[in-house]
């Protein structure tokens, strides 16, 4: 529920002595861009990095082997002389030829859909070399790297997508990259996902997770009927699943441990052996793992959580989480998803954490200022950010496209009462073609005289997800109570993890041009910063406000809700007879940079009292007004999607080289 998602592509390149020319001369005949559109088409875990010496032909030192799926044995590929294998050679042939004939016309426009569907999510590497890391080091990782198979097994069988691999054809490659990608056989792409005929099986099954009984999921108000049972509140746990009971009619609940015990105990089992690795340097590291094993087997997340707080940037070189936490990805917003996060602390967190640790109470008491009654300011005792930089995702983690760039974690629970962990990861989007994309995507919606300010670089996003993750630990959050009540029973799991989250980002904003008045930004890094925000806002509104189902979209709404109340308070105006910056497009916005601090506080202090006064009426308003209405903002998000959407999604892919 504490997540800052972004739609973007990140590349980190690793450039090694140039090896050898392959003696393949059909190197030659595929680009860089074509050879990773391929390689995905044919489901083979291959990356061309860079064209590093751009001879246009690439070399052995320019691949990567990706996880997760496919042959991920380097020598298999590249050999000790540093010469592509004859199995390279086998696997690329078939990328310069056309794919084989559907065997009938169904299946062809199904083929054609599939590809379209991954064409809307573009290749990216994330790449870590450990080739300098202790061998108990690699040991550790690599137990983790085990793990992280497992916990995507028992986040599939939550989906209900699990085993679906055996009912594709192996020669099927397309069809079973978009199963591996989506984590189900359904398309999620702008231009696919209404299209019935668009799925990884040749028969499109329904949509029924594992998570619930599969014959009420028929209802779509079946969530409102578990809501309404006797025991609701066990049924609406986060960390159980929910079965027919004993007699017609009711339910009960099998907790996580029990459900998926074997998979559990694997995982386990993982931890535990990359704890014995490591070394009395990862005392604190090794600790959490340990807690964390022992949490797969009880199912009490408490200890691990004690244990994963206690993990800091002061006495660890390492970040993991592994476990279920976030609940967007279900339809009930209730049940939390496994995942697996491993990555690298970067140590420009604590110079952040310096500036900010003086200010938290402060902040604390003008949120609650702006909240009112029946709010009161809290001593609050989070841990400011810390900056990682991501070495693999997997299950919850691993979206189809874009990534999560933010999260304050746990969610429930006394840890998170007392403040939980909050990270940014720092390592997404700082490659040089993930800016000449957004600045080509903000070129083509911003006024010339507002893109004078777009920026592109790592600050301005980090700035924005690094207060965005502090703002969870501020004002009324998901453990605040009205009337006995926490927002999820208050409002609903959607609506209460959309607000959750438009508090975290307009208070983000709010908190930048605070954080100015102390000095810390000038009016022109405001400008930038709340600039790139409003950027995020417009990727997010591309993708649409609900799934094909129904199910609402926690940042696309949140997006609307910002830029459409900006609209209607002057802050940003469209400019109908006006050009874009990019010199083409009829149409542009232009933010009023002046007005924007008042739209901001307006704002915020709207979304504050609505989480603290548990007014659901005021928010089902503005979510109306802004997400459902037809109005003339509706006309504005038609125009954002349009153009935003000219450009692919980032597919994030991971390379470990050891």
């Amino acid at each position: 529920m504490r997540r800052l998602a972004v739609a973007t592509f990140s590349l980190t390149v690793l450039i090694a002595c140039r090896a050898p020319q392959p003696s393949n001369e059909h190197t030659r005949q595929l680009t860089r861009d074509d050879f990773n559109r391929r390689a995905a088409e044919k489901f083979l875990p291959l990356f061309w990095r860079e064209d590093t010496n751009k001879d246009g032909m690439i070399q052995p030192n320019e691949l990567a082997i990706l996880w997760g799926y496919g042959d991920s044995e380097t020598s298999h590929w590249i050999d000790a002389q540093q010469h592509f294998t004859p199995q390279f050679d086998e696997a690329y042939r078939p990328m310069l030829e056309p794919d084989p004939p559907a065997p009938n016309h169904a299946e062809e426009e199904r083929h054609k859909l599939v590809l379209d569907e991954l064409a809307q999510g573009r290749p990216t590497l994330v790449e870590t070399d450990l080739s300098r890391e202790t061998p108990e080091t690699v040991n550790a990782v690599r137990h983790l790297m085990n793990a992280a198979r497992a916990i995507e097994r028992i986040y599939a069988k939550q989906r209900g997508v699990f085993a679906l691999e055996t009912k594709i054809p192996a020669a099927d490659t397309g069809s079973r990259m978009l199963l591996y990608r989506n984590q189900s056989p359904f398309c999620e792409g702008p231009r696919t996902e209404k299209n019935p005929a668009c799925s990884a099986l040749q028969m499109k099954p329904a949509r029924i997770f594992g998570l619930y009984p599969a014959e009420i999921q028929g209802d779509t108000q079946f969530c409102e009927t578990l809501a309404k049972a006797p025991n609701a509140q066990d049924l609406m746990g986060h960390f159980n699943i929910v079965m027919n009971g004993d007699q017609g009619g009711t339910f009960k609940i099998v907790p996580y441990n029990e459900a998926y015990k074997n998979d559990m105990q694997a995982v386990a089992s993982e931890l535990e052996a990359a704890a014995a690795s490591l070394g009395p340097d990862e005392a604190a590291f090794k600790a959490y793992l340990l807690a964390d094993a022992q949490s797969f087997r009880t199912n009490d997340w408490e200890p691990a959580n004690r244990a994963w707080v206690a993990m800091s940037a002061e006495n660890s070189h390492w970040y993991a989480r592994v476990a279920p936490d976030e609940v967007y990805y279900e339809p009930c917003a209730w049940k939390a998803g496994f995942a697996l996060q491993l990555a690298r602390i970067n140590p420009d967190s604590l110079a952040w954490r310096r500036k900010l640790d003086p200010l938290k109470n402060e902040m604390e008491s003008v949120l609650s200022a702006m909240a009112g009654a029946p709010y009161k300011a809290r001593n609050v005792q989070f841990k400011v950010p810390d900056f990682i930089d991501v070495v693999l995702n997997a299950a919850d983690q691993r979206p189809a496209t874009g990534a999560t760039i933010g999260q304050s974690l746990p969610n429930w629970g006394p840890v998170a009462e007392a403040g939980g962990r909050t990270v940014a990861m720092t390592n997404l989007y700082t490659d040089a073609d993930s800016q000449t994309q957004l600045a080509m995507q903000m070129s083509s919606l911003f006024c010339k005289a507002t893109n004078v300010k777009a920026a592109t670089g790592r600050e301005e996003s980090l700035i924005g997800s690094l207060l965005h993750e502090v703002a969870h630990n501020l004002g009324p959050a998901h453990e605040y109570k009205v009337n006995g009540q926490v927002d999820t029973v208050a409002f609903g799991g959607p609506l209460a993890s959309m607000l959750e989250e438009l508090k975290a980002q307009t208070s983000s904003m709010f908190l930048t041009d605070w954080l100015m008045m102390k000095g810390f930004f000038t009016q022109e890094e405001v400008d930038q910063i709340n600039l790139r925000n409003i950027a995020w806002a417009f990727g997010h509104i591309s993708r649409g406000m609900y799934t094909v189902e129904g199910t609402p979209r926690t940042y696309s709404q949140l997006a609307a809700i910002q830029v459409g109340s900006f609209t209607k308070s002057g802050a940003i105006d469209w400019k109908s007879s006006e050009v874009a910056a990019n010199g083409t497009d009829s149409g542009c916005l232009e933010i009023n940079f002046d007005k924007m601090p008042a739209a901001i506080r307006s704002l915020e202090t709207t979304v504050l009292k609505i989480k603290a006064t548990g007014d659901r009426t005021g928010a089902e308003n503005l979510k109306a007004e802004f997400v459902d209405r037809n109005n003339d903002f509706g006309k504005i998000k038609t125009v954002i999607t349009e153009r935003w959407l000219r450009a692919p999604k980032a597919t994030f892919v991971y390379s470990l080289k050891f």
